[in-house]
């Protein structure tokens, strides 16, 4: 089969690769129907992610169809059209027992794409197929739901369930990537006051304001006085970070009212100041977090009735082997407006919800 193959900082390449096995009972391998490519997967081409080793398949989103299963695997079988989750779950450890799956202690967390070979494929291994797959329901299409892998549980876990939102408050969205537009969409479920989003490109901000966004502000022109303005010198009740930068973490810190949180979304490969001089004396709640997925059933039951707009935030979509094409466009961003690219064959026909 073919795979997109990490081969170092800078190095990568769709090429010939063996078909995936089963390796345990509790495997299944998945045909790749639709994947998509992670801001996450070019912080490992930059270096920024060094567990990721050279001759590791990327990705670690997908939609499929079950083609095999370990004996055993109780809850799918061949044949079922599944959403395979960026967070693979053993289901006996403590972390998992507490639902707490990324931080899974027995050979689950973020392995696909990351120490194990991942989506970016035609076919994946996936482990723990019971609790790492979802099945899809067919009002659902492929390219919607590739979405719920990681972008809207990351966004919605990490950002918005991190950042306590809550009604009436002032949320502020740092980056309006993928993620970014994720988190300004699922902020709205709590009825925030206003939502400000901050980003350096106009065609994200232009973005962020038809998910939701009240305000948007250019990050090169002080967002931060913005941000006092509109609460009164305040600042904003929640700030979430989803860059991954040092600039943009302690623009963050900045902005955050006494008694606030700051919810850290993004990747970070390189050190940032954490100003305590200034933020020991405010009652600041700092959060970092990688996403468990555990939303993901919720996400899906939404999806399927509407109530994302998973759809707005594709702009571009690739067949399979045209992989490096759309890795130039993603990472190109600035210049090709990209927001989420995904790659496949033609969409699935969607079935319509019977009414009884």
């Amino acid at each position: 089969m073919k795979g997109y193959v990490f081969h170092g900082p800078g190095r990568s390449a769709w090429e010939d690769i063996p078909d995936p096995d089963l390796k345990e009972p509790t495997d299944a391998v998945v045909r790749v129907d639709a994947v998509t490519i992670c801001g996450t997967d070019l912080h490992i081409l930059k270096g920024d992610v060094p567990e990721v080793r050279p001759g590791t398949v990327l990705g670690h989103e997908a939609v499929g169809e079950i083609v095999e299963v370990g004996t055993d695997v109780r809850t799918v079988r061949p044949g079922d059209r599944v959403l395979v989750s960026c967070i693979t779950a053993c289901g006996r450890c403590r972390y998992c027992r507490e639902g707490v799956y990324g931080q899974c202690l027995g050979g689950g967390g973020w392995i696909l794409g990351h120490l194990i070979d991942g989506t970016q494929a035609e076919y994946v291994r996936v482990p723990y197929a019971d609790l790492s797959v979802h099945p899809l329901p067919g009002a659902v299409t492929d390219q919607d739901a590739v979405l719920l892998a990681d972008i809207f549980p990351t966004a919605y876990e990490v950002g918005v369930l991190n950042g306590s939102v809550r009604p009436g408050d002032t949320v502020v969205v740092v980056g309006a990537g993928p993620i970014g537009l994720a988190a300004v969409a699922t902020a709205r479920l709590f009825a925030p006051e206003r939502i400000i989003a901050v980003d350096l490109a106009g065609v994200r901000l232009e973005a962020a304001r038809k998910l939701g966004a009240d305000a948007v502000a250019d990050a090169r022109e002080t967002p931060e006085q913005l941000v006092a303005d509109l609460t009164g010198g305040l600042g904003a009740d929640v700030v979430i970070e989803a860059v991954g930068v040092p600039e943009t973490f302690e623009m963050c810190t900045r902005m955050v009212r006494p008694g606030g949180h700051v919810a850290n979304v993004g990747v970070h490969g390189k050190p940032a100041t954490l100003h305590l001089e200034d933020l020991w004396i405010k009652n600041v709640t700092i959060t970092t977090g990688l996403v468990d997925t555990r939303s993901t059933p919720t996400l899906l039951r939404m999806a399927a009735s509407g109530r994302l707009p998973t759809a707005q935030l594709v702009t571009h979509t690739f067949p399979l082997e045209r992989m490096e094409e759309a890795y130039g466009v993603f990472a190109g961003a600035a210049d090709t407006g990209a927001l989420k690219v995904v790659l496949g064959g033609p969409r699935r026909e969607v079935v319509a919800p019977r009414t009884v």
